[in-house]
């Protein structure tokens, strides 16, 4: 009886170490980019304006359902680090996360059901590392140097 769990619990042991490198090999070009282009490159690609301009001309370019280009790792990478931290994790988030249990504003998009957003929302939480919804002036000097590892996971 003794030996059945031992094998048991070092079965499941193993199944969670795989599990967790698994989670740590996500990647922007072979995990995200593919999720990205499918659900949200056609407000966010290569015709969409660059933050800067976004923001000069936010009412014109939402006037035609656009966003600000994030099709690049680049891209993508700056609203989970730098300049605007933690923005891609507030805006895809399902509101487990939030006090008030609201999801962002573009959670909606990562799929067609539930099903499929909360698939997706977990490979982009892989790839992120720390799932984190604050501001760089809330984060702590480890929140920001765990943040940026994501250059590892391109």
């Amino acid at each position: 009886m003794n030996r059945k769990l031992v094998v048991t619990v070092g079965v499941l042991g193993l199944v969670l170490w795989v599990s967790s490198a698994a989670a740590q090999d996500v990647k922007f070009r072979t995990h995200v980019k593919p999720i990205f282009d499918a659900q949200c490159l056609a407000c966010h690609g290569s015709n969409t304006p660059e933050y800067e301009q976004f923001g000069a001309e936010k009412d014109k370019w939402l006037k035609q359902g656009l966003g600000m280009r994030m099709e690049t790792f680049r891209h993508l990478a700056g609203f989970v680090v730098w300049p605007n931290t933690g923005a891609i994790m507030r805006r895809l988030d399902d509101g487990k996360s939030t006090k008030d249990g609201k999801p962002g504003n573009m959670y909606e998009f990562l799929g067609g059901t539930e099903e499929e957003r909360q698939k997706n929302l977990a490979v982009f939480k892989q790839w992120v590392g720390l799932w984190t919804l604050k501001r760089l002036p809330e984060l702590t000097k480890e929140e920001i140097v765990e943040l940026n590892k994501i250059r590892e996971r391109y």
